[in-house]
C-alpha cells in the first residue's frame, strides 16, 4: 500500500493546501494556468511543503508532459538524453515539455551547464526543487533564466485542514475508529512539514489494531517507539541541525562531532553543514577568534572540491576547531544595534562635511573634506576625529567582549585611543 502522503497527493490546484501567497486567488501559479505562458523557475523552501507537488499540477494542468530528474541519482549523460528526447517532441505550435529536477542544488557546476542550451533555446520549461538557497547553489547564467518562488512550511490552520482531508477521504483512515483530542504534539512535532504529519498520523494510527485516539501524549509515545522509522531519511534535519549549531556554539566538540555524524549519516547535504560553520564562525565566534572564519571559509572551498566521503574529515576538523575557540557574538550584537539605529532613525543625518570627497570645484568651495585628519600623517597611525553624524556622537554600537583576550586587548586600544568616548 502507498504511503498517506501519497495518497493523499493532491492532483489539481484547488486540492493544493497551504502557500496562498503563491496558488491563492490571485496568486502567481493561477495567473500562469490563465495565460499559458509559464516560464521557467525554482521552487525553494523546506522538505514536506508541497514543491514537488505544485511541480506535477503545473505540468498536469496545463497539459504538457513532464520529464523528471533526481539531482541525487543523474549525471551529465542523463540530462543530455532527456533534452534529446525532448528536442524530438518539438513542434512549431507546441510549447516545450517541462524538465523537473528535484534537489537541483545537488547538481554540480557542469551538470548546471549541461542545462543552460536547452532553457535558453525553449527545448524545456525548467522546473528545479530545492531546500537550499538558490543563490548559492544554482549557477548565475541559469538562475537568472528562472524566477524562484519561496515555499513556506505549513502553519497551523493549513495542518489542521490536510488533517482533516486525510481523515475524511483516505479510504484506509475513514474504515478506522480514530478520535482527534489534542493536536498539538502532532502539528509541534511536524514542523510545518506536510509529509512529516502524514508520516507522523500514519505511524500513530498503524500503533494500535482498534479504536485510535489521537492525544498528545499517544503521539510522543507512539514517535518514541518508533523514532527510527520517524528519522528515515533525515527527517529530523531542522532538529539535528540546530543541536549541532548550539554544541559548537556551547563548546562542545564530543557533541557536535556526534550530530555532525547524525547530518552525514542521514543524508544532509555537506555543503548545508560547510555554509552553517562559515556562519557560526562570524556569529559565534568573531573577533575572539578572527581565524575561526579563515578556517570555516577553507572548509566550505575543500568540501565543494572533494565532497564526499573525504569532506567529513575536513567537516569534523572544522567543527572541532570552531567547538574549541573561544567565543563572542560582540560583532553580531554590533551590526544589529547599528541596523536598528538606522531603522528607527527618522532623520536622515548627513555625513560630516570634513568626511565627504570633493571630486569638483563647487563641493570644494562648499567645504567638502575641509579639517579631514589624515590618520597616517598623526603619531600612532591615529587622528582625534568625529567620525558618526551630528546627534550620534559618542554612540556604541561595538561592545567588546573582554572576557576573551583578543577583545580584551581591542577593548584596550579603543579606550587608549578614544580616551572614554567610547
Amino acid at each position: 500500500m502507498a504511503p498517506l502522503a501519497e495518497r493523499l497527493r493532491p492532483k489539481t490546484i484547488d486540492e493544493y493546501i497551504g502557500q496562498e501567497h503563491l496558488v491563492g486567488e490571485n496568486g502567481v501559479f493561477r495567473k500562469f494556468f490563465e495565460t499559458g505562458n509559464i516560464p521557467s523557475f525554482i521552487l525553494w523552501g523546506p522538505p514536506g511543503v508541497g514543491k514537488t507537488t505544485l511541480a506535477k499540477i503545473v505540468a498536469t494542468q496545463s497539459g504538457r508532459p513532464m520529464f523528471t530528474l533526481s539531482a541525487v541519482t543523474s549525471g551529465v549523460k542523463d540530462v543530455r538524453e532527456v533534452i534529446e528526447s525532448a528536442r524530438k517532441q518539438q513542434f512549431f505550435d507546441r510549447k516545450p515539455p517541462f524538465l523537473f529536477i528535484d534537489e537541483i542544488h545537488r547538481f554540480n557546476k557542469s551538470q548546471q551547464d549541461s542545462l543552460l542550451g536547452a532553457v535558453e533555446q525553449g527545448i524545456v520549461t525548467l522546473i528545479g526543487a530545492t531546500t537550499e538557497n538558490p543563490s548559492f547553489e544554482v549557477i548565475s547564467p541559469l538562475l537568472s533564466r528562472c524566477q524562484v518562488y519561496i515555499l513556506r512550511p505549513m502553519e497551523e490552520p493549513a495542518l489542521r485542514t490536510l488533517l482533516d482531508r486525510a481523515l475524511t477521504t483516505d479510504t484506509e483512515l475513514r474504515e478506522r475508529d480514530i478520535e482527534v483530542v489534542e493536536t498539538a504534539a502532532l502539528f509541534r512535532l511536524s514542523g510545518g512539514d506536510a509529509r512529516k504529519l502524514l508520516n507522523i498520523l500514519d505511524i500513530i494510527v498503524g500503533a494500535s489494531d482498534g479504536k485510535v485516539t489521537i492525544t498528545d501524549k499517544y503521539v510522543t509515545d507512539c514517535l518514541q517507539e518508533n523514532i527510527a522509522l520517524y528519522d528515515k531519511n533525515g527527517e529530523q534535519h531542522y532538529d539535528v541541525i540546530s543541536a549541532f549549531i548550539k554544541s559548537v556554539r556551547g563548546s562542545d566538540p564530543n557533541a557536535a562531532v556526534y550530530y555532525l555524524a547524525r547530518m552525514l549519516a542521514g543524508g544532509e547535504e555537506p555543503r548545508f553543514i560547510a555554509r552553517r560553520l562559515v556562519i557560526l564562525a562570524s556569529e559565534d565566534i568573531g573577533l575572539a577568534n578572527p581565524n575561526a572564519l579563515l578556517l570555516a571559509n577553507a572548509c566550505f572551498d575543500t568540501v565543494h572540491k572533494i565532497g564526499m566521503p573525504e569532506a567529513r574529515i575536513t567537516l569534523a576538523e572544522a567543527t572541532i576547531y570552531l567547538a574549541t575557540s573561544p567565543k563572542s557574538n560582540s560583532a553580531y550584537t554590533a551590526i544589529n544595534k547599528a541596523l536598528a539605529q538606522v531603522e528607527r532613525d527618522t532623520t536622515n543625518r548627513p555625513v560630516p562635511l570634513h568626511l565627504r570627497n570633493a571630486p569638483t570645484r563647487l563641493m570644494d568651495r562648499a567645504g567638502y573634506g575641509k579639517g579631514y585628519k589624515y590618520a597616517h600623517d598623526y603619531e600612532g597611525h591615529f587622528a582625534d576625529l568625529e567620525f558618526l553624524p551630528e546627534g550620534l556622537s559618542g554612540t556604541r554600537f561595538y561592545e567588546p567582549d573582554t572576557q576573551n583576550a583578543a577583545e580584551a586587548k581591542i577593548a584596550e586600544r579603543i579606550r587608549t585611543l578614544w580616551k572614554g568616548k567610547y
